[in-house]
């Protein structure tokens, strides 16, 4: 029989999402249900002066228009997974944070309707003027106390020693700007009271984390509040922090007494849940003339809210992926009147698009191949503490990734290799991601007596292909075919999981469905061998083998029996449930090299050749891993060419919050995209299989290889992303 773990299974859910047969968020009909719709500040720092609302009462189909002073009181959530804003809940009070801050609730009995009554609600405000440029506030910068991921100020060794050793020395900033999510599903709330228990459908990337602040919020018992969450079209961070509008959601519908659906509109979306916050980062970087790293200093700084100070651009790259002994990274805030930001899909990719293009910076200043200049500074230990990792192949990721690319063909002076007047440029960079030192999930398993399978584990499937992924590690631990396996998930009636972000799935619902899986096997085989009925009776059950739904004396391969013939005598299904263990610490890497081609005259580049090599551990299922590689590349198009909320710096306001105006790549910009697995276990997560979190690291080296790569076209080093064509042909900041 063939491993169904490691094989390219399609998706389970595929046809139910192409037929339309999935139930999104924004699809759950509930009997009864009214529908919200918000009234956002046109200011972005002031207060509240007055509302007037009885147009808007008086319109057709309109049950309620709640503002500042008749929404129902809420709690600030307390826990750091309940909320990522952990201070200010709006339509608490007349105070204007930042600009599309809600300022009213409108409830009626069809979107149409609520959507019209809230173009009919006046407010007035006492307007001040806003700051929100961060180059113009970079002087009250600070650093905040210790964030998600840790301290946000680091220093290993001595950094002045480290510059002072240095042959050559390297002074740059880069800076990027701010960006948000735009997943296809938009946020979705829908909430549903039954007295005094409360069932949520949300759009949510953690239905344990959502379900812990409704509790808090609302002042209700845990165990009173139920989440679902079944199909998320998308979340890339968005949907991970519990965001207000699902907790006055929740409100509303409890004091109207009747169901509340509230989905945001695509601009609404800019404003009322997190973004990529704009950054400057600056690097100090010493060198020996050997390209021996010795110093390297990072300080990051980016924009916060005015009530909120957490950090999502971690320095992780900086300390953790070359050899180098001195060494001091911090991240700095700075509080301007703009919505909060929140993680977005590979938060280390600000920090390592800075890292990999001062390396390639550096290289031509060493006159090194950018390649060699990594891995004269490869390190099989964690410099940040000393320890080993699970594994490393990254060496085997540049080798097999440069060979694909053709990487010993390039030219290395810059415009030297050409296409006719076309321009070519060719780039390579690292691309790492931390992968675990989370917690873990719980699952259970439950056998029945017609041979199948269901495990329930509260995650989620954000497009990933986690069910799929679940149900082979499932079926492969059982000795079931793939068919025989339901997953289910998305509903904190089932076992607890951490949030789906953070590349956490894998390694932390991977491990906890083996192991529960693992232990149900081995009931169904202590079952059969002490059944008088059964052929396999008094075999030693460390002789027994479960293929296929065939449980067989791996000695005597003739004397077999059935799972579900095992489980129909027993009489009762067979289950199984394992509590969530930590994931272990892991790091997951790859090589990445992108192709680009510059018009010189119009400054339009496109990109022409993507190739990535990394190492993820143990491949569960190529197609779907495949996915997320192609994933970050194509978003890595994005954030290095295109993608720029701009923001009215005298308003506050976002002025592209929308897809005509928020530059996406479409399939006309994206070439064919190579990807490759070195496809070794990771000894140190067994339960998962060997395999590690993966689905963030392609992006973080994929945006500094395409920037490295126009400046081997181009000569023009741009140094403030995106890489629009007015810095290819202009003076602009680009060196």
């Amino acid at each position: 029989m063939s491993p169904i773990v490691g094989s390219p299974a399609p998706r389970v859910d595929g046809r139910a999402k192409v037929t339309g047969a999935a139930t999104y968020t924004a699809d759950t009909h509930v009997r009864g249900a009214l529908h919200g719709f918000l009234v956002l500040s046109t200011i972005a720092n002031g207060r509240v002066t007055g509302i007037d609302t009885e147009e808007a009462e008086r319109s057709p189909g309109v049950v309620a228009v709640l503002t500042h002073e008749s929404m129902p009181r809420l709690a600030v959530p307390t826990s750091q997974l309940a909320a990522y804003w952990k201070r200010v809940i709006p339509l608490q009070n007349a105070d204007v944070h930042h600009s599309g801050q809600p300022v009213a609730y409108v409830v009626a009995e069809t979107l149409e309707q609520a959507q019209h009554a809230a173009s009919l609600v006046g407010v007035s405000y006492d307007a001040r003027t806003p700051r929100a440029r961060l180059s113009g506030a970079m002087d009250e910068a600070y650093v905040p106390g210790p964030g998600l991921e840790g301290p946000n100020e680091v220093t290993r060794g001595d950094l002045g020693a480290g510059l002072a050793q240095a042959d050559v020395r390297l002074d740059v900033s880069y800076t990027t700007p701010m960006h948000h999510h735009n997943a296809l599903e938009p946020s979705a709330t829908t909430a549903v009271w039954d007295g005094t228990r409360l069932t949520v459908h949300e759009t949510a990337q953690g239905v344990n984390a959502t379900r812990l602040s409704l509790a808090e919020a609302l002042g209700v018992p845990l165990a009173d509040v139920r989440v679902l969450s079944r199909f998320v079209g998308g979340g890339f961070g968005a949907k991970g922090p519990v965001w207000p509008h699902t907790l006055l959601t929740a409100a509303v519908a409890r004091q109207l007494r009747r169901p509340v659906k509230l989905v945001l509109s695509r601009a609404q979306a800019y404003t009322s849940h997190g973004h990529r916050p704009e950054a400057h980062q600056r690097f100090r970087i010493g060198a020996t003339r050997d390209g021996r790293l010795t110093a390297i200093d990072h300080i990051t700084t980016s924009q916060v809210s005015r009530t909120e100070d957490l950090l999502f651009n971690t320095s992780e790259p900086t300390r953790m992926l070359y050899a180098c002994p001195h060494v001091h990274v911090a991240q700095r805030a700075v509080k301007l009147h703009l919505p909060a930001p929140s993680n977005m899909r590979s938060p280390e990719v600000v920090a390592s698009h800075g890292l990999e293009t001062a390396l390639d910076e550096l290289s031509y200043e060493l006159g090194l191949d950018p390649m060699e200049l990594r891995l004269r500074n490869y390190t099989s230990d964690n410099p940040d503490n000393g320890s080993a990792f699970g594994s490393k192949h990254l060496k085997e990721c540049y080798r097999r990734g440069a060979d694909a690319f053709g990487w010993s063909r390039r030219d290395p002076r810059p415009r030297s290799m050409r296409d006719g007047d076309t321009l070519i440029g060719w780039g390579m960079a690292s691309a790492a991601h931390t992968a675990g030192g989370r917690p873990g999930a719980g699952a259970r398993v439950v056998i029945s007596a017609d041979g199948k399978a269901v495990v329930q584990v509260a995650t989620h499937d954000i497009g990933t292909g986690t069910g799929t992924v679940m149900s082979q590690v499932a079926a492969e631990s059982l000795g079931l075919e793939l068919d025989d396996v339901n997953f289910a998930l998305g509903d904190t009636d089932y076992p607890y999981a951490f949030v789906s972000a953070a590349s956490a799935t894998v390694p932390g619902v991977g491990a906890a469905v083996n192991r529960a899986c693992t232990t149900a096997r081995g009931s169904v085989i202590g079952i059969a061998v002490a059944d008088t009925r059964s052929p396999l009776y008094g075999i030693p059950a460390d002789r027994i083998t479960v293929e296929g739904g065939i449980l067989y004396d791996t000695d005597r391969p003739g004397r077999r029996d059935t799972v579900r013939a095992v489980v129909t005598r027993y009489g009762a299904p067979v289950e199984a449930t394992t509590d969530p263990v930590p994931i272990p610490p892991g790091y997951s890497t790859g090589a990445v090299f992108a192709e680009v081609r510059v018009d010189p005259r119009l400054g339009q580049v496109r990109v022409t050749r993507m190739h990535g090599v990394f190492d993820a551990g143990r491949v569960l299922n190529r197609r779907t891993l495949r996915s997320q590689a192609i994933g970050g590349a194509v978003w890595a198009v994005g954030f290095t060419l295109s993608e720029h909320t701009m923001v009215d710096h005298r308003l506050g306001r976002i002025v592209n919050p929308n897809l005509s105006g928020y530059l996406v790549p479409v399939n006309a910009d994206i070439p064919e995209i190579h990807v490759g697995f070195v496809d070794e276990p990771d000894p140190a997560n067994p339960d998962a299989l060997g395999a590690r979190g993966f689905g963030e690291t392609p992006m973080t080296g994929m945006t500094a290889a395409i920037g490295n790569a126009v400046y081997h076209a181009t000569g023009r080093r741009v140094r403030d992303l995106p890489i629009t064509q007015d810095k290819i042909i202009g003076d602009g900041d680009a060196r």
